[in-house]
């Protein structure tokens, strides 16, 4: 089955990979980090601010492939500090609307850049 890239105006990789790729009815997400693609910086702060943005950076990825949050079959979080679920729990619970996607979340020992978060999702059209 071949797979088409989307790229959506402003996204921001650090590593040769897609932000997102179509295969068939799915659209698979790339991992996000906390990366502004205004400024090209990462957001600092806590995890909330990082999920926050973590989440506008996913959503845009979603747009471009003409899909909407309510697309989202199944979420995977990364967190490198496992005391930091509750308050990335919080941002997490204003992004979608009943029922949930399907998720895992996973402690890490570390994530690119020194980021506390990152997020990677699967959607379907």
């Amino acid at each position: 089955m071949p797979r088409k890239a989307i790229q959506p105006q402003n996204a921001v990789a650090v590593g040769p990979y897609s932000p997102a790729v179509e295969a068939g009815e799915f659209v698979y997400l790339s991992g996000q980090g906390p990366m502004d693609p205004a400024t090209r910086k990462l957001v600092e702060g806590d995890v909330q601010a990082q999920t926050e943005q973590v989440f506008k950076n996913l959503f845009a990825n979603l747009s471009a492939a003409g899909l909407t949050p309510a697309d989202v079959v199944k979420v995977n979080v990364y967190l490198t500090e496992m005391d930091d679920f509750a308050a990335m729990n919080a941002v997490y619970a204003r992004q979608f609307d009943p029922p949930y996607p399907a998720r895992t979340t996973v402690g890490v020992a570390s994530l690119p850049l020194g980021i506390k978060v990152e997020i990677e999702m699967i959607a379907r059209k």
